[in-house]
């Protein structure tokens, strides 16, 4: 099995284990674990391996929890039950949710597949704006990328910071910045260089390249995944994947058809490059996020995104957009662009944590695909563009791709991470996560006493 010998346990050793990716325990990672009072009055090793494969392949057996719904009222009595009350709990909950995906369209009957999906939709109506308001931008010759950038981060900041500090306390979060601040600097470099870079391929190449080298931040998500965080996917989530790329290449076929693809470029192997380089480093650091937000509060991760975003993002900008920022265009329209931008901006990369904790990085890139359909309709009625008939077929197959890779996955879709144990131990009971799922199911079928204290 991959990761046991040879090369997978060489990159283990030598490059996980260093940076902090490796699968540790809760208290190793300095995790708080959310137990009531009464959960608390007897604390042990839980008694639970890792799960390898993450999505389970149709003929491979179900993970046992140490629970099941037949033997929920005496959680933790067998000796093969975790020892810890909460990890019971969590056990016997997620043996309870696993027991209703009695069909393949289990998943799409939750809320949490029609969430993911509207939250989805959002975020591409956020990445709309924020282009629109780039062009707006151009159109009056303001080109500061990293400069107008700032502002979000400076805004994260702002209002993640002070909740990091309400609920960590100011002794806490200097103890987590000295620890693992480094890992947050990387997280926040590979996001900032991502929009840097993404936005000069499309001041040197064409529309059209720009967006087919988008699909490789998809590649290097599924990719990354399957080997760091042992993500398995079935033939299913492949085949959805493949569908909705398939409905982004219409798209950008009936864009070449209209002849709106932006023409020769001005530089099209350097803006290339940019594009190729902008991408793989989106698909880097949503995987990195996703395994951040999984184990820590959402609260801290944006509160050290915001900080260390504002250092790069501020440096960037002394130092390549300080011509631009002297020829740029400055009145009270331009200011107006920039706020809007920013807001825009702020909410999509507050809501992009509940998407990868209810699905995925692959699902969250997925959904982004649809942000191009939603750009022509805007754009058809700020930039006088028309409609091609093959515009909602495209939409169609992405939409369809998407409930194509949830048909492959059980009631709990990609929010149970198999990176966190069988029983999500090294997990956080977080907003959209499985553990704070099936906390709240093995209370509400009187499994666990107690309640349990939410963290976002």
């Amino acid at each position: 099995m991959f990761g046991e010998t040879g090369s997978w346990q060489t990159i283990h050793d030598r490059i996980l284990t260093p940076l902090g990716l490796a699968t540790e325990s809760a208290d190793d990672q300095g995790y708080q674990l959310l137990s009531s009072a009464d959960d608390m009055a007897a604390q042990a090793e839980p008694d639970a391996t890792a799960n390898k494969h993450g999505f389970f392949s149709p003929d491979e057996d179900e993970p046992s929890y140490g629970a099941t719904a037949e033997s929920s009222n005496t959680v933790g009595a067998s000796p093969s039950a975790p020892s810890d009350p909460e990890d019971a709990a969590v056990a016997a909950g997620l043996s309870h949710l696993e027991a209703r995906s009695k069909h393949w369209y289990s998943y799409f009957g939750t809320v949490d597949f029609w969430a993911v999906i509207a939250i989805g939709q959002i975020l591409s109506l956020c990445i709309t704006a924020t282009n629109t308001f780039s062009s707006f931008l151009a159109g009056v010759n303001t080109n500061i990328p990293a400069f107008q950038t700032l502002f979000n981060y400076a805004l994260l900041a702002l209002i993640w910071l002070p909740i990091a500090l309400y609920k960590q306390g100011p002794r806490q979060f200097l103890s987590v910045a000295l620890r693992d601040g480094w890992k947050y600097l990387i997280l926040s470099f590979l996001d900032v260089e991502g929009n840097y870079f993404t936005v000069l391929a499309y001041r040197y190449t064409n529309l059209l390249s720009a967006q087919l080298l988008n699909f490789w931040a998809i590649v290097c998500v599924v990719v990354l995944s399957f080997f760091f965080l042992r993500v398995r996917y079935r033939p299913l989530q492949i085949a959805g994947i493949l569908i909705c790329c398939g409905g982004m290449g219409v798209l950008l076929a009936s864009d070449h058809l209209q002849g709106t693809n932006g023409g020769a470029g001005v530089d099209m192997l350097r803006g290339d490059l940019f594009g190729l380089l902008g991408a793989s480093l989106y698909g880097v650091s949503n995987v990195f996020e996703e395994w951040f937000v999984s184990k820590r509060p959402v609260y801290e991760v944006l509160s050290f995104l915001g900080i260390f975003g504002v250092c790069i993002n501020g440096v960037q900008a002394a130092i390549f957009d300080r011509a631009s920022f002297a020829s740029a265009t400055w009145d009270g329209q331009v200011a107006g662009w920039l706020v809007g931008y920013t807001l825009c901006l702020c909410l999509f990369y507050s809501l992009v944590p509940l998407v990868l904790r209810m699905g995925s990085a692959a699902v969250f890139d997925v959904n982004l695909l649809t942000a191009n359909f939603w750009g022509v309709i805007i754009g058809t009625r700020v930039f006088g563009y028309t409609i091609h008939w093959m515009y909602p077929i495209a939409f169609v197959l992405i939409i369809l791709g998407l409930v194509t890779y949830f048909t492959a996955g059980s009631i709990l879709g990609d929010s149970k991470k198999p990176w966190l144990g069988d029983n999500q131990k090294d997990g956080v009971a977080g907003i959209g996560t499985a553990k704070l799922k099936a906390l709240n199911e093995a209370r509400k079928q009187g499994l666990a006493g107690g309640t349990t204290e939410q963290q976002v």
